[in-house]
């Protein structure tokens, strides 16, 4: 039945499943179907041009397609990388925000763990074992556990 669809479209039966790609990509945004769309519709607008050659095979078409589908998914990942400069470099990674600042212990630190209060947020710090009341300067975070030291 696809077969029969697709041979009596022609070359507009890419450009069909490319557009459909393209509106599963507005539905499901992620930023990937639109590059596997996109190398249906050149694959269509390629079957324009040589539809009634001899070498035009559905095979050739599909290993096109999917050759094209694969450069364009690496180029788009490579194209919006999450490694940007940016003039926010902290944005959305409060914890590394927080590293330099004092603060004091409100819950001692036993075995390694223990919590600070900082602004309005209540932290889980790790270093050595302190009592509470001891100002401790923050040394680094991960995620959302903060190292510390005695000042």
């Amino acid at each position: 039945m696809l077969q029969s669809l697709a041979s009596s479209l022609g070359p507009w039966s890419w450009w069909i499943f490319g557009l459909l790609l393209l509106a599963a990509e507005l539905l499901v945004p992620g930023v990937f179907l639109i590059w596997i769309g996109a190398s249906a519709i050149i694959v269509g607008a390629l079957s324009l041009l040589f539809w009634e050659a001899g070498f035009w095979s559905w095979q050739l078409q599909f290993v096109l397609f999917a050759a094209l589908a694969a450069v364009l998914a690496l180029f788009g990942r490579r194209f919006y990388s999450n490694n940007r400069e940016t003039d926010e470099p902290l944005l959305n990674r409060r914890g590394e925000t927080l590293v330099g600042r004092t603060a004091t212990l409100r819950e001692p630190i036993r075995e390694g763990r223990g919590r600070v209060h900082l602004d309005d947020t209540w932290w889980s710090v790790r270093g050595p074992d302190l009592p509470a009341g001891t100002q401790v300067r923050i040394t680094s975070a991960d995620g959302g556990k903060l190292s510390v030291e005695a000042v």
